[in-house]
């Protein structure tokens, strides 16, 4: 006889098979239960109540099983997922309210909407940062003198007390390489440029892209937190080849133009980098493959997502030659580096000629 014992709540399902005088013990997987304690006659094929509850496996989640059973009561523990935490934060639910106030307030269609409030942003947010980071990587570049400097007469010095104590060439290097450190550190504090706050604008504008999109995703697929003006919403929102900005733009003319975008930007910081190490040539190709990877991307998100994207890239592209105007630079006083130049347009121009044409 084969007994099938099932509890309310419980976790696990024992089965016992009696042949002889071995006994098998199997624990099929659970995935819901039915209320009752029964159990199953493997001759008559039936079910018969043992008890009305069992207190050892309260609190534990339930199963379905494959056995012909109909539970009276499924208990469901799917957790969501790290995505779909994310895109219910509040840091998300925050961004959704700016979207459609900024909606609301100007009384524009939703694709100007999305152009103008990521326009605003960006203006007001990272092209601040990015005067702030061109000015710590101009201080950087400036204090490389005075460090080769600096490091020359410590090598001196260093040479001179290896000689009175006799140090090894080993101590010698672990000397110089920690007082050198030292230092550096002080240049630094004196000059205010440690080379982290030259990454302050990738900790800011990476998180405000993410709850951007996130906060536009939701408000595509009718998961935002924030109620629409009009039930219609992004889906009569868009113009030109992508009337419904719920959709993805299906002539993949957004998803191409974000790509080429990305590739300029990236080959004008690249060109900037006069004598690049390793490390930056390495960087410089895993963004130009980041750029390409987010063609296909774009293509198979809603066309607000895609819109707002090549919105970014687009200011983007244009706060990066903005930076390069020997005007602004002097307006904001950004300190004079070894690759400015009085006709920084120009050299642009011909440094892609010359790499990508001829």
């Amino acid at each position: 006889m084969m007994w099938l014992k099932l509890t309310r709540s419980a976790t696990f399902v024992t089965l016992r098979i009696c042949r002889k005088s071995n006994i098998a013990t199997l624990r099929p997987d659970i995935r819901s239960i039915s209320q009752g304690f029964s159990c199953l006659d493997s001759k008559t094929q039936t079910i018969q109540p043992l008890c009305s509850r069992s207190p050892l496996l309260a609190g534990h989640p339930s199963i379905t099983l494959a056995l012909g059973l109909q539970p009276k009561r499924t208990i469901t523990t799917d957790r969501s997922s790290w995505y779909e935490s994310i895109a219910d934060s509040t840091p998300v639910y925050l961004t959704e309210q700016l979207l459609v106030s900024a909606h609301q307030m100007t009384g524009l269609p939703w694709w100007a909407s999305i152009v103008c409030t990521t326009l605003a942003l960006r203006t007001s947010i990272t092209l601040p940062l990015g005067i702030y980071q061109s000015i710590i990587i101009a201080k950087l570049e400036a204090l490389q003198k005075e460090i080769a400097v600096l490091a020359r007469q410590l090598r001196f010095e260093i040479s001179v007390k290896a000689k009175e104590k006799g140090w090894s060439e080993k101590t010698c290097r672990f000397h110089f390489k920690k007082n050198l450190k030292r230092i550096v550190s002080e240049l630094y504090v004196r000059d205010n440029c440690h080379p982290f706050k030259a990454s302050l604008l990738i900790w800011v504008q990476l998180p405000m892209w993410v709850c951007l999109s996130l906060a536009l995703r939701n408000l595509s697929l009718g998961m935002g937190h924030v109620p629409l003006v009009s039930e219609a919403g992004l889906a009569t929102g868009g113009t030109l080849w992508f009337p419904d900005l719920t959709l993805p733009d299906s002539t993949w003319i957004m998803p191409v133009s974000l790509g080429l975008i990305n590739l300029i930007i990236t080959e004008i910081f690249a060109l900037r980098q006069l004598e690049p190490s390793k490390f930056q040539k390495y960087v410089t190709h895993f963004i130009r493959g980041i750029s390409l990877v987010m063609i296909p991307i774009a293509a198979t998100v809603p066309s607000s997502m895609s819109l707002y994207w090549l919105s970014s890239s687009c200011v983007g592209l244009a706060h990066n030659l903005l930076l390069r105007s020997p005007r602004f630079r002097g307006v904001c006083r950004i300190p004079p580096t070894r690759s400015d130049s009085e006709t920084p347009y120009k050299d642009i121009a011909a440094a892609f000629v010359a790499k990508y044409i001829k």
